[in-house]
């Protein structure tokens, strides 16, 4: 049953939650076996929702998409899932504009829903845009103050005391140490989720999983990043986030097909994008499994 209502009642909500958190499924260059094994995963495990943060897509066609949304509808478990650049039609420029997310039609009960579980809510933040005035291409992020307006709203909307994750598709990083520009906006937002004790924000586009704190004017605030399910791949396996929330501990376990720790996998900064690490500097994961050669992009 997809949708954003849990069968489990408030007199539960002490009890941890578990959530897994999938990105970047890329189907059109999907891993088969990758994707087997994380449905295998929630079928057989049925955590207490699914977020999934964007990048369903390779090139957002309408074979990639029937393939994408044919995956989601198949789990029976709540899910929600972002919008990833890679989702809004490349090809297609009018569409891109006029009708970005007609294709996601299967699925639009659940794409960019809140789910609200016993006392925790998911509560999405789009970071995707059509296009960008400030710079070419159009795939990193901008959180718009609609956007953000959006998100707050619903933060603030919730009853006293419900614990929150923010799912988006773009880490909120707005600049790397040396000045190059990634989520524009992106600073502010975090200054203002930090402000409301916002448990993590959970993102993806990066293809390598990471759990990382910043510090904001407001406070710290939890970033945690999902690897691929696809064949893209940037320094480590594929992989998706086991996420348990207790409380408001929050512990995350990279799951990978690998059976490697989770300390393998996580990248300790925020890199420019999921292409792997060719530059001196750039954050490669311990596990170091860096492609010899950029995957294919089409």
């Amino acid at each position: 049953m997809l949708g954003n209502m849990h069968s489990r009642t408030a007199a539960e909500s002490g009890d941890p939650l578990r959530l897994f958190h999938l990105s970047d499924i890329h189907f059109g260059l999907e891993d088969t076996r990758a994707l087997d094994w994380a449905k295998a995963c929630i079928e057989q495990e049925r955590p207490d929702a699914v977020a999934i943060t964007g990048d369903l897509t390779m090139r957002a066609r309408h074979p990639e998409f029937r393939a994408a949304c044919a995956w989601i509808m198949a789990l029976d478990i709540p899910v929600t899932v972002e919008v990833g650049n890679h989702d809004i039609p490349y090809f297609n420029l009018y569409e891109r504009f006029f009708a970005p997310y007609k294709r996601f039609k299967v699925i639009e009960r659940v794409l960019e829903t809140q789910l609200d579980l016993p006392a925790l809510a998911i509560v999405p933040l789009r970071t995707t845009t059509r296009a960008q005035y400030q710079r070419f291409p159009w795939s990193n992020g901008w959180v718009t103050d609609h956007a953000l307006h959006q998100t707050l709203r619903a933060i603030d909307a919730l009853p006293a005391g419900t614990r929150v994750l923010v799912a988006a598709h773009h880490p909120l990083t707005e600049r790397r140490a040396d000045g190059k520009l990634l989520t524009i906006n992106g600073t502010h937002a975090m200054e203002q989720l930090a402000k409301r004790r916002v448990l993590g924000i959970l993102s993806g586009h990066i293809h390598d999983p990471f759990d990382l704190t910043a510090q904001t004017p407001s406070g710290p605030l939890r970033m945690i990043g999902a690897g691929t399910l696809s064949l893209r791949i940037r320094s480590t396996p594929p992989s998706f986030n086991e996420i348990v929330v207790s409380g408001d501990q929050v512990k995350v376990t990279a799951r990978n097909l690998d059976e490697l720790p989770s300390e393998a996998l996580q990248i300790d900064r925020v890199p420019e994008n999921a292409l792997p690490p060719r530059a001196p500097g750039e954050p490669v994961a311990p596990v170091g499994n860096v492609p010899a050669t950029d995957p294919p992009v089409h």
